[in-house]
């Protein structure tokens, strides 16, 4: 279930510029309002049938870059022009999902940023938006980057969707994420492709920067065609696109 979350930029606060680097810190954000409501939030995933392991979180989401109408680059900041910015934020559970999120984010006020480059917002407005058709073959845009990555040698490397192995990775990361779901394996023979549509468009996001646990992920921003069944297209759509949902990768909206 899909939510688009309008928030009031309160400029009085710590400013209105923000780093490129925001990820990780809508990422927490997300976790601590979850967590102000601890009996509301076990419900949903009771009544979602989720099993979670001892101090594992929940991670069937993704959400996508802030929507900035009015904005102008300053170095590493962005500096928000506008008096409101959206923000997609996508769940795979459905069962009470809209009352709990509605519920939960309603009013809520959080900063996203850094010490000395922080914005204040307030969530003002929260909207469902209704789920695409499903069909067997979609076209998608990311509203976030694709990460899709490869170990070799003890080292990572983050795939271009265009490389040849990308393909094969999202199929089986839909595959985990659809067992994670539903607690089953998705039956293995099934018609599977992806395709490119556009250049893709790299961005190296900075997670936890200033801090010794700071690292870099890479994904890629493009237009792709998938081929698959249903269910897993609407996992796709609903948990995002490769890896690192959670962490702000991989959201998609329909092409039309």
């Amino acid at each position: 279930m899909r939510f688009k979350l309008t928030l009031s930029v309160d400029k009085h606060a710590f400013g209105s510029r923000l780093p490129f680097d925001y990820f990780y810190e809508c990422s927490a954000a997300i976790y601590r309002i979850l967590s102000r409501s601890d009996a509301a939030f076990s419900a949903w995933l009771h009544d979602n049938g989720f099993r979670l392991e001892s101090g594992r979180p929940f991670k069937l989401f993704t959400f996508s870059r802030l929507q900035i109408p009015q904005y102008r680059v300053e170095g590493n900041c962005i500096h928000i022009l506008s008096d409101t910015v959206d923000w997609f934020i996508s769940f795979l559970p459905e069962r009470s999902t809209q009352e709990f999120i509605q519920g939960v984010f309603r009013e809520q006020t959080f900063e996203l940023g850094l010490r000395n480059v922080n914005v204040r917002f307030r969530v003002q407005q929260i909207e469902v938006l209704p789920p695409p058709s499903f069909t067997q073959s979609m076209d998608f845009e990311t509203l976030s980057p694709v990460c899709i990555s490869r170990y070799r040698n003890g080292k990572v490397d983050y795939l271009n969707p265009t490389d040849p192995e990308a393909a094969q990775s999202i199929r089986n990361n839909l595959l985990n994420k659809y067992k994670a779901f539903s607690g089953k394996d998705f039956p293995a023979d099934f018609d599977f492709e992806f395709t490119v549509l556009s250049q893709p468009k790299s961005v190296l996001i900075t997670i936890k920067s200033g801090t010794p646990q700071q690292t870099r992920i890479r994904g890629f921003m493009c237009r792709f065609r998938v081929t698959a069944p249903v269910e897993l297209m609407k996992i796709l759509y609903e948990a995002g696109v490769g890896e690192k949902g959670s962490m702000g990768f991989g959201m998609v909206r329909k092409k039309t």
